[in-house]
């Protein structure tokens, strides 16, 4: 224990140190001032009244009391456990051990910060940079999840043993996977860039993810380019290389939510988010892969996509859109590893407040794209938009779609879909720039409209 102690109280005087030296350095083109589109940023998660009225009606807290938990932190060695404390500065941190561990790499999206015009100097481009985001489990150290398995299925009413059965409870171990594996802090990742050179990600934190800016990484890319970004031991990343996206400072920018907007995942219901994330296969809202092939055709736009699901479902999320849609940078939350009833909470607690921040991130880094927003009207995306509209106004925001989710039951009974809370989530805002619909072809002409 003394061991224990003297390393956690280093590790907290460190960090101390570290803080008080960036906070005297900084500057408006400083790596502290980054804005980050991951990290523990969300971790509140704190809901509205009106979300938690919603939850209490729609039987969230029952659904989610009778889901197992898995928070097994003691599962994580002891120094890389306290270590983890100092984050990308821990001397404890390892090299990721293919034999042991396992790195998902996250796509990204690089961009060009724009500097402001002085003393009438010509404006200047800096060299492309891109937020590398990777997180790191222990290989195959998932529990035996035959219980969790059956509770599911239990939830679900998938009825007794038999050929159906038995298929749904194969699919639901599958997916469970990323939420049993345990996490492992204070490790790092060497990725190779295409033209050869060596980068070092990491070490992460104590919620086993670790995120930086790598600048000047690459020269000879231009606007809507891609580049593949692999681990140097192959062995490490299951799901495969990171892909970069590349986007000039100029153009269109779109902002789409994922649940409900373009995949069915019935987020006004408990039930069905766990149908839909562990049973079901992945489908698209109707015409929605064919709109959004329109739009990326007609304005070529970098595409973000970002919802409050939990990151423990990236690689399920990553592999549907990168069916259906165009590719993009996904944005999920990072609040909920190793909990499995906090998929629920997730997608219903604190969600205006988390994307509100998210694309905040956003604007700083494409403040000069024009931004198309889509989002549903199951939880919070009227009222995002909206805020974000009254925030940085119409020079960066040309155009908001809702889709309206009927059909539900949990959603007919209540009032989200009313005019009423729509001219209220939009006050100020052009009654031109922002539109509901129930059909995806509705919005054919209003997409032709916006200029390229």
């Amino acid at each position: 224990m003394g061991l224990i102690y003297r390393l956690l109280t280093y590790a907290i005087r460190a960090r101390q140190y570290i803080a008080k030296k960036s906070s005297a350095c900084k500057n408006k083109y400083n790596e502290t001032n980054i804005p980050s589109l991951s990290g523990s940023m969300d971790m509140d998660m704190q809901g509205s009244a009106s979300e938690h009225a919603d939850r209490a009606k729609q039987g969230f807290p029952e659904v989610e009391e009778r889901l197992p938990h898995n928070v097994h932190r003691h599962d994580v060695p002891i120094v890389d456990d306290i270590s983890s404390l100092l984050g990308k500065h821990n001397p404890l941190a390892k090299e990721a051990d293919p034999e042991r561990e396992c790195v998902w790499l996250l796509d990204n999206t690089a961009y060009r910060p724009v500097r402001p015009v002085l003393d009438n100097t010509p404006e200047r481009h800096d060299p492309w940079q891109a937020e590398f985001v990777a997180a790191y489990f222990v290989k195959n150290s998932g529990k035996d999840v035959s219980k969790w398995v059956s509770n599911i299925a239990d939830r679900l009413g998938l009825g007794p043993k038999g050929e159906n059965r038995e298929q749904a409870e194969h699919t639901i171990a599958k997916r469970l996977m990323p939420f049993v594996e345990t996490v492992q802090p204070s490790r790092w990742v060497n990725v190779e860039l295409p033209n050869g050179k060596i980068e070092k990600l990491g070490p992460g934190g104590r919620n086993a993810i670790s995120s930086q800016v790598v600048r000047d990484m690459v020269k000879d890319y231009k606007d809507g380019d891609t580049m593949e970004v692999k681990a140097v031991h192959h062995g490490l990343t299951p799901y495969g290389s990171m892909l970069t996206l590349f986007a000039e400072p100029e153009g269109w920018l779109v902002v789409s939510d994922i649940d409900d907007t373009i995949k069915i995942t019935m987020t006004a219901s408990p039930l069905g988010i766990l149908s839909s994330t562990f049973v079901d296969a992945p489908t698209p809202i109707r015409g929605m892969p064919e709109l959004y092939a329109h739009i990326h055709s007609h304005l070529a736009p970098t595409w973000f996509y970002v919802s409050a699901s939990p990151y423990n479902l990236y690689p399920f999320l990553r592999g549907f859109l990168h069916t259906y849609y165009p590719k993009g940078t996904t944005i999920l939350r990072d609040a909920t590893w190793q909990n499995l009833s906090g998929i629920l909470q997730s997608l219903t607690e604190g969600t205006e407040s988390y994307k509100d921040s998210r694309i905040e991130k956003i604007q700083e880094w494409f403040p000069r794209r024009k931004l198309l927003c889509t989002g549903d009207s199951t939880q919070s995306d009227p009222e995002v938009y909206g805020d974000m509209y009254r925030k940085f106004g119409g020079e960066w925001i040309k155009a908001v779609f809702i889709r309206k989710v009927t059909g539900v039951a949990e959603m007919d009974r209540t009032e989200k879909n009313s005019d009423e809370r729509f001219e209220k989530a939009f006050r100020g805002v052009p009654k031109s720039v922002w539109r509901t619909f129930a059909e995806p072809e509705e919005l054919y002409e209003a997409v032709n409209a916006l200029e390229r």
